[in-house]
Parts: C-alpha cells; sequence; structure tokens
C-alpha cells in the first residue's frame, strides 16, 4: 500500500552544530535562494537524501502537560544499512569523516505539490544493529530539535538584557547570545515587562523558560526547527480560528480516544516569586475546600514587579482550580480514503480541534481543544499521527497592555 503523501528524509552533514541549513535544491523551504546558509565549499560535505533506505520514522513533539511545558522534539529514523556506510571506521563509506553526532536531519512530507515539514532537528546518536545472519543491518539515527542545544549552552549575563523589556524582546536578547539565527525565528512582543538579567549562570533554555512563564505565552521550536514565541494575546486569540472536525460520521475519522477525568492539572494554590521579590499568593478556596490543595510554587521569575508576580498566581488558579472530563489524545490513520492528508499534515500547536464521539448509549460527548503534540509513526506500509489535546485558554481575558491587563474569572484551563 503506497503512502498519501511522498516522506522524505534529508542529513546535512556540513561542519559544526550550526543553526541555519544549507541551500538544498529541491528542498521545500531551503531550496529558494535567500533561505537559510549556503554549505561550506572547502570540503565535500554532502546533503544527502536518505529516503529510499529508511524503514522507519517515529517523531514526537508537544507539552509535557504535567509539566506544563513544551518539550524538545525528538525523532528516531531506522536507515538500511546493507553496506555498512554508517559505519564510521568504513573507509569505504561516502559518509566516512562526516558521521557525528550534531548534524542536521529533516522530515518532510508532500501533497499535492505543496510541502510540510515534519520534523527539524539535530543527530544525538547512532544506534547499530547488524545480525550475524544474512539479515539486514540497520542503524537508529536518534535526533532532538534545539532544545537540546540551548540546554547544553551556559549563559551569564545577557548582553543588553536590561529592566523594562518586553519578553518577546528578551527571549530574543538571549537567542542572540548563543547565535541563533534570526532567519529562524518568530517572536512576538511581549505583554509583560522583565527586570534586568539576573546575571546568574543557566541554561540559555532555562533562561528562555523563564521568560515564557512570565508571560504566561509559549515558547517552542516548530517544525521547521523555528524557534517560535506567543505572547499571551496571541495564544489566546488561536482560539478564534475556525476549529477541525473529528467525528465518527461526518467529520475527520479517528481512533484511540484517549479520555481522562482526575485532579492531575488542578492547580487551586499558586506562590510566584520574581527575583528579589515577595511570594506572591493566589488561591481559590472552593477548590481547595472540594478537591484538597493543589499547590504550584515557582520562583526567580524575570517580571518586573511582585504585582505581576501576583498576577501570574491568579492566573494559575483562574485558569485550573476545576477539572471536566478531557480528551487527552486520539490517532489518526492517513491511510484511511477519508482523512484529508494535506489537512493532517498542516496540524501542529493551537489547532483548534472539534471533537465529536458518540457513546455507547447514543450520548454525545463534544469538545473544542488544541491540538498540544504530535506523534508521528511511519512506515512503508503505515502512516498514523497521534494528536495530543488541551483545553483552549478562551473567556475571561480582556487583552491589554500589561498582564494585570489581562486577569479573567472565567478561564478554562489549557
Amino acid at each position: 500500500m503506497s503512502l498519501p503523501a511522498q516522506i522524505s528524509v534529508s542529513f546535512d552533514f556540513t561542519s559544526g552544530a550550526t543553526f541555519g541549513y544549507p541551500f538544498t535544491i529541491g528542498d521545500i523551504k531551503y531550496g529558494v535562494l535567500g533561505t537559510g546558509t549556503l554549505a561550506s565549499t572547502t570540503t565535500p560535505e554532502p546533503t544527502v537524501d536518505l529516503t529510499p533506505d529508511v524503514y522507519s520514522i517515529k517523531i514526537s513533539r508537544g507539552r509535557n502537560v504535567m509539566r506544563d511545558t513544551y518539550e524538545a522534539g525528538q525523532a528516531t529514523i531506522r536507515v538500511l544499512d546493507p553496506l555498512s556506510y554508517f559505519n564510521p571506521q568504513n573507509t569505504a563509506s561516502p559518509y566516512y569523516g562526516f558521521l557525528t553526532p550534531l548534524r542536521k536531519l529533516r522530515v518532510s512530507a508532500t501533497v499535492g505539490g505543496v510541502g510540510y515539514f515534519l520534523f527539524s532537528g539535530y543527530t544525538i546518536e547512532y544506534k547499530y544493529t547488524y545480525p550475524q545472519n544474512q539479515e539486514t543491518g540497520y542503524v537508529d539515527i536518534i535526533c532532538t530539535d534545539a532544545f537540546r542545544l540551548m540546554q547544553q549552552a551556559t549563559v551569564t549575563t545577557v548582553a543588553s538584557a536590561t529592566a523594562g523589556q518586553d519578553t518577546g524582546t528578551r527571549i530574543s536578547k538571549i537567542l542572540d547570545q548563543v547565535s541563533w539565527p534570526t532567519s529562524m525565528r518568530t517572536i512576538d512582543t511581549g505583554n509583560t515587562t522583565c527586570q534586568a538579567d539576573p546575571g546568574t549562570s543557566r541554561t540559555s533554555l532555562d533562561a528562555l523558560k523563564n521568560a515564557e512563564f512570565s508571560e504566561q505565552g509559549a515558547f517552542y521550536i516548530n517544525s521547521e526547527g523555528t524557534a517560535v514565541f506567543l505572547n499571551r494575546t496571541n495564544v489566546i486569540k488561536k482560539y478564534g480560528e475556525t476549529p477541525i472536525e473529528f467525528n465518527q460520521t461526518t467529520g475527520i475519522p479517528y481512533t484511540d480516544l484517549r479520555f481522562s477525568f482526575d485532579d492531575k492539572l488542578i492547580i487551586n494554590s499558586a506562590g510566584m516569586t520574581i527575583v528579589g521579590g515577595t511570594q506572591q499568593v493566589s488561591e481559590n478556596a472552593i477548590s481547595i475546600a472540594k478537591y484538597f490543595s493543589h499547590q504550584l510554587n515557582e520562583s526567580n521569575l524575570v517580571a518586573q514587579t511582585d504585582a505581576d508576580a501576583l498576577n501570574i498566581a491568579k492566573i494559575y488558579v483562574a485558569t485550573r482550580a476545576e477539572t471536566t472530563i478531557r480528551i487527552d489524545a486520539m490517532t489518526v490513520d492517513l491511510l484511511d480514503p477519508d482523512v484529508p492528508t494535506a489537512t493532517m499534515l498542516d496540524l501542529d500547536y493551537f489547532s483548534n480541534l472539534k471533537i465529536t464521539n458518540v457513546q455507547p448509549d447514543g450520548s454525545t460527548i463534544v469538545k473544542t481543544l488544541q491540538a498540544q503534540g504530535l506523534d508521528w509513526n511511519i512506515t512503508p506500509n503505515s502512516m498514523k499521527v497521534t494528536v495530543t489535546t488541551l483545553e483552549p485558554i478562551v473567556e475571561g481575558f480582556i487583552i491589554g497592555s500589561s498582564i494585570s491587563g489581562i486577569i479573567g474569572t472565567n478561564i478554562m484551563a489549557y
């Protein structure tokens, strides 16, 4: 059975763990002049198409629900290797001398002449399996997105990170500090202002996540490998986009719908402390009486004032004091002829999904949620994606220029 989209896996051996991608003829994005970086001309460092030898692709990207944060995307590409080309000691291999960790690898899919990235990241490990019998050997190429590189880059003083900067500017300054290319970032102007950088030793990812949390926005690496920061205004606005319908009759079909109804996401007591500030606490007494105390405490936030810290605490409690039945995930089989391939390939974080499920007794559960994770599993005869979902922030926010301008009372957790 043929796949509904043309899958491509490209491996870029250019030297160094650079963040830009080389110009590649035919590439769905970086085959455009003026985009990315040109490969070195001093050595024969190739960008190769691994697609003919790829046996399976597993990709996992998304938000950790319990930790309430986006995590590094992961990919495992299994490549058949009958000639031991991926043996780094094989001098006859065309890849000899180029097989090192932190090379760039990208997975894309093309349907109807339109290309979609599924993953863009960096190799961190090669796992070899060479059976002693006549079976073909294979190599699992383990990859992660740029969060891994940011986690390894330590910062102390962030240059030009002065008091009064909005969170988007602060994130840009941190990205500048680790030489993240401007062509690979999309950064909103933040709604919250920051104090001067504290000058402590921490990973650049920790510094970025601090600004993200202070904003109550979203910072992640998208499937193109671009660093994205959404301020909370735009996070809320995402819910206004038309949802994609998934159901058992007229919408996109799905399987393995996973329901949950528990207390895992409840927060009814939150304490927030800025650098040099005093802890600011918000609590919901009704929720505490109903579910017992579910606490969250965060410290050393770079938000500018104690008032900002208090408003962050209020947001957390207002959005998480109650619980409801959740749809945590569903699986969609792209080999199903009723599944629109391009629609599924185009999904990313904050895509709105209206999911209807008919229960055995004929009653229905209807939820409008947002995609917050995509796990792809692709083989020559299978192409499935498991979409993890979360409740969006919807009502009660009055969009303002500062964090204190958005506090509301009817806010759903996301």
